[in-house]
């Protein structure tokens, strides 16, 4: 399984706009993505195809969120998107 660790870098976190964004990129792959926030209360992380699941990690701007999954290109695309300020696009 391949897991990569980054630093939220949309302007005020994970919120819809961003979760919006990841979500989509992550449901074109057929693999489960998961992502959670280290330091938070879910251990097991949150489906990144969820932008409702996205939004209850309650990541802000410079929290670090980890990616897991299966698919190494899911997990460097995913981590790409989230160490974007999303909010800039």
């Amino acid at each position: 399984m391949a897991s990569k660790t980054v630093v939220v870098g949309s302007a005020v976190g994970l919120h819809a706009r961003p979760a919006a964004i990841i979500a989509e990129a992550a449901e074109a792959y057929d693999d489960e993505i998961l992502l959670s926030l280290v330091g938070g209360d879910d251990d097991e992380g949150v489906d990144a195809a969820s932008s409702l699941m996205i939004m209850t990690l309650g990541a802000e701007r410079g929290a670090e969120v980890v990616v897991t999954s299966d698919n190494a290109e899911a997990v460097e695309a995913i981590a790409a998107l989230i160490e974007k300020d999303l909010d800039a696009e």
